[in-house]
């Protein structure tokens, strides 16, 4: 026996599934619009570039913190590391050696080296009864303006320069750091 619930009009049945599943199409598209919106938010510090000082210019000392003797000082390179939701101000992403030199007019010229051996990626000293610089890992050494000292050392090019600007009286690094053992100069991201 069949239970009637009035008379069946030719086409409703398929009238109706179109209208359930064009209302069900319509409410998922503006049902996923506030969801992407929200992924992408929360994904938006993943997707951004982390700042650790690489390629950045970044106040490493003053003109009064180095003397104009021409004698290599170490400095601390710190830059705000921001990764992904972690903000850390003021973390060490390495060191420089500065060097300034004048002939007593004007700030002089600075230059900065990188304190990483390009052989295998130890820190250098900075050795003055040397007048240069020494790897303690590899026994590779540097004349005091970077470049190789001894053409027996293991090192497969000088001590990295990088860029230097005195704003006012204030020195300014663009930190980066290099591959080691390379003879080409190849900047790590």
């Amino acid at each position: 026996m069949k239970l009637s619930s009035g008379p069946v009009v030719p086409g409703e049945p398929r009238r109706i599934f179109f209208k359930a599943a064009a209302a069900a199409a319509i409410g998922g598209v503006l049902g996923l619009v506030p969801v992407l919106t929200g992924v992408w938010v929360w994904l938006d510090p993943v997707r951004r570039r982390t700042h650790s000082g690489a390629g950045a210019f970044l106040r490493v000392a003053t003109l009064e913190s180095l003397p104009a003797d021409g004698v290599p000082r170490r400095f601390a390179v710190v830059a705000e590391k921001i990764d992904a939701w972690t903000r850390t101000p003021q973390t060490p992403v390495g060191a420089v050696y500065l060097r300034r030199t004048s002939d007593g007019t004007g700030p002089g010229k600075v230059t900065a080296l990188n304190v990483v051996c390009p052989h295998a990626g130890c820190f250098v000293d900075y050795q003055a009864s040397r007048t240069g610089y020494f790897c303690p890992c590899h026994n590779s050494t540097f004349a005091v303006n970077g470049a190789i000292d001894m053409p027996s050392s293991p090192s497969p090019r000088g001590l990295d320069e990088l860029a230097v600007e005195i704003r006012g009286r204030e020195i300014w690094v663009q930190f980066q750091n290099f591959q080691t053992g390379r003879a080409d100069k190849v900047a790590l991201s």
